[in-house]
């Protein structure tokens, strides 16, 4: 795609600053404002960008917090540089992720997509019995995606691991000291999210202004300054938090991510390479899995044993095959129904046989059209080849139709064969031309370029072929029919 716009979206460790985040954002931007292409950008820090395309799949407005940002870059007019914005978000990627990485962070580019947007170009669904065992198998599958060629982006939905401290009351104790383990529970409170003490009340003010008080953000970072609070007892002494309270250094849970009622952990990633398709890079990373013993990977439907620890393959592969199935689906129906009206036509069923033959033929042209162009096969690609199976056909009705005519004039079998190849040769190429040069103005779009290589190339080969190939194979199959009939009539 040649847009004017992509992003870059931050993934700091859990528990990291915004000031942190915000600084490894700006250190980016700075690089970004470099590359000649960009227009300008805005850094989100701790909170989501305004929602796009992908935000609405990806879930964007979820990102809220300290650790997490992005950028939204916006490129000059696609007519005033030369790079389309798929090759400039390449050659920024790598400088992009040393910064996020020197930090400990994950940046990722995100792209406009040029079809239906989707979680991540590639992903792996991590299904079974243990979530601890689910997340061992993402961080073994994860692996196999960084050490990929031309993998990009990789990320797994298991969060960093990050330090809890579980504040333990001594409740005897505390109460020898006239303290409740609730008055302890809301003096913490206020030290870390504040309190509201009282209220600023004013004629020219419609509501009254809180006046809320809280530690710093330098004294919530030390737990032991939090912890010298102190709280006033039943005898009026002062008592530190240290004296009735105990530390238990622990782990914070991780979240659990959920898909039709199954717990799932995600692996994703993203090619960039001489291929740029995700899927030449599912199947490279399909084949590692399976020499490395890697979990059950499951292509079209989900796993049918969730308490097996297996892989399903999502991303633009579950959309590819989505559209290639549908599409190839109402390219049988087409074909059927060009059949039943065919045999409507010469009340036959062995004609339409000989008329549809040269639809293969099409596929001779389109596919060394795409390996020629360099270009890829894609959805409009095969829309090309559905949309020549009728232009072959009418051309091959001209052909047979005109030969009919020619028998009934009185003209020989062989002669009429002849005379309809080289009569209707002019009117079938010249449509043919027409048809193809109304490709090559697509030739170019990044989305259409596949169906206008389909129209190109097919008509150009399969119009050469059919008028040799239907005159051929009409005769072979009607010649001793022709006999029988014009016997019959003498």
């Amino acid at each position: 795609m040649n847009k004017s716009e992509f992003q870059v979206v931050l993934d700091m460790p859990e528990g990291t600053s915004l000031e942190q985040t915000a600084m490894v954002l700006n250190e980016i931007g700075a690089y970004l404002a470099t590359v000649p292409e960009v227009h300008d950008y805005q850094i989100y820090a701790g909170t989501h960008s305004p929602i796009g395309f992908n935000g609405l799949v990806r879930q964007y407005y979820l990102r809220k917090g300290a650790y997490l940002g992005s950028i939204q870059v916006n490129l000059v007019d696609k007519h005033h540089r030369k790079r389309k914005s798929h090759e400039i978000a390449l050659a920024v990627r790598d400088r992009v992720q040393t910064i996020a990485s020197s930090y400990d962070g994950n940046a990722k580019i995100v792209e406009v997509p040029p079809g239906p947007p989707v979680q991540s170009p590639l992903v792996a669904e991590i299904y079974g019995i243990d979530y601890e065992g689910q997340i061992e198998t993402a961080k073994k599958v994860r692996d196999v995606f960084e050490e990929t060629p031309d993998i990009v982006d990789v990320d797994d939905s298991v969060e960093f691991p990050s330090d809890k401290a579980i504040v333990v009351v001594d409740r005897v104790r505390a109460a020898r000291l006239g303290l409740s383990q609730a008055e302890v529970a809301q003096a913490l409170s206020a030290v870390l999210e504040g309190e509201d003490m009282a209220f600023i009340h004013s004629p020219h003010l419609k509501y009254a202004v809180p006046i809320r008080v809280k530690f710093s953000e330098a004294d919530k970072a030390d737990l032991d300054q939090v912890l010298a609070f102190k709280l006033r007892g039943r005898n009026g002494n002062l008592v530190p938090l240290t004296e009735i309270v105990k530390v238990v250094p622990s782990q914070r849970e991780y979240s659990i991510h959920h898909k039709d009622l199954l717990p799932v952990v995600y692996v994703t990633g993203d090619m960039a390479g001489k291929t740029d398709s995700p899927l030449y890079g599912l199947f490279d990373i399909s084949a590692r899995l399976k020499e490395k013993d890697g979990p059950v990977q499951w292509f079209l439907s989900q796993p049918a044993n969730p308490y097996e620890y297996s892989l399903k393959w999502d991303g633009e592969w579950q959309v590819t095959y989505e559209t290639f199935r549908d599409m190839g689906i109402a390219y049988s129906v087409g074909l059927l129904l060009i059949y039943l009206l065919v045999v409507a036509q010469f009340r036959s069923y062995l004609v339409p046989l000989v008329i549809m033959a040269p639809i293969p033929l099409t596929i001779i042209g389109i596919l060394p059209g795409h390996a020629l162009l360099g270009a890829q096969f894609t959805a409009t690609s095969m829309i090309g080849m559905i949309a020549l199976a009728g232009i072959i056909v009418r051309n091959s009705i001209l052909l047979v139709d005109f030969i009919n005519q020619e028998l009934r004039e009185g003209a020989a079998f062989e002669a009429a064969v002849v005379r309809a190849a080289a009569v209707r040769a002019k009117p079938i190429v010249l449509t043919a031309v027409a048809a193809m040069a109304g490709g090559f103005f697509i030739l170019d779009d990044p989305i259409f370029s596949g169906l206008a290589v389909s129209l190109i190339f097919g008509l150009l080969v399969s119009t050469l072929l059919t008028l040799v190939v239907i005159p051929v194979v009409y005769y072979g199959v009607m010649k001793k029919r022709v006999k029988k009939i014009l016997a019959m009539e003498d």
